[in-house]
């Protein structure tokens, strides 16, 4: 596909959008209409939509509408791209520019269009993050750090990042903690390397991995909430410690047993009716749901879709969460809250409102993780009984 074709299918697909489809049902439905799209070809159409997604306002007000063809000039546009060559007619590129189109919109001071989020989030990150609220949303708009767990277990980071450039990937070091490597060029062969291969490396945000590294020592470890179990690896990756792994959805862990058998790990899958039975556990972590606002550059749509109703909903959830999880805790145990939000509703203020809940208990540890060039936003804070 030429450059300009990629453009008119990216356009495409944002009409589909449009019309409610979600933007992976929406890709995959092109996908699977255009089998002569290569994989670089389909890798740089999801680029150019999630692109706009992240930058839905900005590319509205430079492209002058809403429509997928105006979404796409806009995002060129705040990208300082050249139009011309891509909005030819020629092929399968999209047609030119009409004389209004060819007019460039003024540029907006207003935070809501500078920021790419939807107004009631607005007071809301001014409230959370202050003064840092518009480095926070600024980097909420560009593409997300793809980054790898080392499986200490087996391997060591200086030889898994010698495998990993022998192989043709290059990385750095991260500064968010000691197992993180961030992938710099060769991303596309990660999943073929022989390192992930024989499960000495997992796709894993560096944050992430900062939020099971800072959890205190325990033999008996449990991922309250698994979802895929990336944090209950990273647990298994610890020496002399059993690690269980529960969702309230079980479908989320499918494709644990693949994963921990791949790194040579040993996770025990809980349903919920099993919790109390194996309790208690050393350390509990809740990776609590949540807006997902620290993440929102690698899932830009759900910017656009979450509403005030499901944060409220979603904070009553973190509070059960945490109050059942507490539970289970070990008298001389840890409790482990964390979410991957920038919201202070959904984080210093569900920690606060668990200790005020449970005098017994205080709270002996919390940490922020900015949305930066090293990880996604985080929050964590630790909990043990009076």
């Amino acid at each position: 596909m030429t450059p300009g074709a990629r453009i008119s299918a990216a356009i495409e697909i944002l009409n589909t959008m449009a019309d409610g489809v979600p933007a992976e049902q929406a890709l995959t439905r092109w996908a699977r209409g255009s089998r002569y799209a290569g994989s670089k070809d389909r890798a740089a159409v999801r680029d150019h939509v999630f692109d706009v997604l992240r930058q839905r306002r900005l590319a509205a007000h430079l492209g002058a509408g809403e429509t997928g063809r105006a979404l796409m000039i806009g995002v060129l546009r705040a990208q300082g791209v050249d139009l011309g060559p891509l909005f030819n007619g020629q092929g399968h590129a999209p047609l030119p520019l009409s004389e209004d189109e060819a007019t460039v919109a003024d540029a907006r001071s207003d935070p809501a269009v500078l920021w790419n989020l939807p107004d009631w989030i607005i007071p809301l990150f001014q409230a959370s993050l202050g003064a840092r609220a518009d480095t926070v949303a600024q980097a909420l708009q560009s593409r997300a750090p793809i980054s790898v767990r080392v499986n200490t277990a087996q391997a060591s980071v200086a030889n898994v990042a010698q495998a990993l450039a022998e192989a043709g990937i290059e990385t750095r070091a991260n500064d968010l903690c000691e197992t993180a490597l961030t992938v710099t060029a060769g991303e596309r062969k990660l999943r073929n390397s022989d390192s992930y291969l024989h499960g000495d490396v997992e796709l894993q945000d560096a944050a992430s991995q900062a939020v099971v590294a800072a959890l205190p020592a325990g033999t008996r470890m449990l991922d309250y909430c698994a979802g895929g179990g990336g944090k209950a690896l990273a647990m298994a990756a610890r020496r002399d410690v059993s690690v269980f792994a529960h969702d309230i959805d079980p479908r989320r862990m499918i494709d644990l047993p693949a994963r921990a058998e791949r790194a040579g790990a040993t996770v025990k899958q809980l349903e919920t009716d099993a919790l109390e039975g194996a309790a208690p556990y050393d350390v509990v972590l809740c990776d609590a749901p949540c807006s997902g606002s620290g993440s929102w550059r690698r899932s830009p749509e759900g910017k656009w879709t979450f509403t005030a109703s499901r944060l409220e909903e979603l904070t009553h959830i973190q509070d059960k969460i945490l109050d059942h999880a507490a539970t289970l805790t070990a008298e001389t145990g840890a409790l482990a809250y964390a979410t991957c939000s920038v919201l202070q509703s959904e984080n210093e203020d569900r920690a606060a409102a668990f200790v005020a809940r449970n005098s017994g208990w205080k709270q002996v540890f919390s940490q922020r993780f900015e949305v930066d060039s090293q990880g996604d936003g985080f929050f964590t804070a630790h909990f043990k009984r009076v």
